[in-house]
């Protein structure tokens, strides 16, 4: 008897559905969201599962881990395209999330999601953490910016290193401003001194992964682009083509055709948007700063001649993402010569 177990995570208690190969209801019910419970719950069914689905998501892979691990067949399935198929339900509860997915399973009308190793999982991490640092650090500037521009004092252009010293210096004279912004000026340093730990730590990684050091071997390409590159695509066998990877990470354009309507959009921006902004500012990085001759800038400058700089970065972006994955794969730098082409994308 085939069984197939829909599971809708949450943090605490995941809602279970069993249903057989017919759409017949086996079992429902409530499991604790740990490992061991819901391989304790597979084992306890009279029927062994002939597939467990979970939606992806961050606490999906670990359970998705634990589950392979006890030789349980699991799958993570794609969150847009759950999502879109569990719209058309006018309730929604996790029970009914649950039996969706369960039926999605059965019929085989899901896309499974790669589940990252661990050592992806922490760069992963340590991009994060990175990045959130960034964004709070700006806040703050921005916020202090933003109170001194209702006293009608304002920054202007002003470095980093010279951001602090020229706050001071407008707000001298004030008590009430002097007090504000030192205490926002505090949390900035603080926040910029543990900034530069993790940049240190991206470094370091890099400085010893063989992988980034080809990745960075193209021009626009640093160590945090590079990095999280690596970590995002993880295993570069999952993709039979290169070209693959553009539309993997949301850099091929939407479409919509319906009778006599056929609409090309924007880009689509499905995948990991992370990856999606670093190599957008690899292509700008690329296309206005880099002084050498590449076949790929020369490609990108024509297209921004025809259809402008902004899609001509998107299309650098998505061009630089398969070029990447077929170094990677080849083992090869990137060729910067016109009598030696690019890696082609197989």
């Amino acid at each position: 008897m085939e069984v197939y177990i829909g599971i809708d995570v949450s943090l605490e208690l995941s809602s279970v559905c069993v249903m057989d190969r017919s759409g017949e209801l086996v079992h429902e019910g409530k499991v604790a969201s740990e490992p061991q419970a819901l391989v304790e719950f597979c084992r306890s069914l009279e029927h062994g599962p002939t597939l467990v689905g979970l939606e992806a998501g961050p606490l999906s892979q670990w359970l998705y881990t634990g589950l392979r691990e006890a030789g349980i067949e699991a799958v993570l399935m794609e969150t847009r395209q759950v999502k879109g198929a569990l719209k058309a339900m006018p309730v929604k509860t996790d029970r009914r999330d649950a039996q969706g997915m369960a039926h999605l399973l059965r019929m085989g009308w899901f896309r499974p999601v790669h589940c990252k190793s661990a050592s992806s999982q922490e760069a992963r991490a340590l991009l994060t953490g990175r990045k959130l640092l960034v964004n709070k650090a700006r806040d703050i500037e921005l916020g202090i910016r933003g109170i001194l521009r209702g006293f009608g004092l304002k920054m202007g252009q002003v470095s980093k290193g010279r951001f602090a010293d020229r706050v001071r210096e407008l707000v001298a004279g004030n008590p009430m401003l002097e007090q504000v912004v030192e205490a926002m000026l505090v949390a900035r340093d603080a926040l910029r001194d543990q900034l530069a730990v993790l940049h240190r730590r991206v470094l370091e990684q890099v400085r010893d992964d063989e992988t980034c050091a080809l990745l960075m071997s193209a021009p626009g390409v640093g160590p945090v682009t590079a990095l999280t590159y690596r970590s995002a695509i993880d295993d570069p066998g999952r993709f039979s083509s290169s070209k693959q990877v553009g539309p993997h990470f949301g850099l091929t354009p939407s479409k919509h055709q319906s009778g006599e309507r056929d609409v090309d959009g924007a880009i689509s921006k499905a995948g990991d948007a992370s990856v999606r902004s670093a190599l957008y500012e690899a292509a700008t990085v690329l296309l206005t700063r880099t002084n050498g001759f590449s076949t790929l800038k020369s490609w990108g400058l024509r297209v921004a001649q025809r259809r402008g700089m902004k899609r001509a970065i998107v299309a650098t972006a998505r061009k630089l993402a398969v070029i990447l994955h077929r170094m990677w794969v080849d083992g090869t730098p990137f060729r910067f010569a016109q009598g030696q082409q690019e890696p082609v994308a197989a």
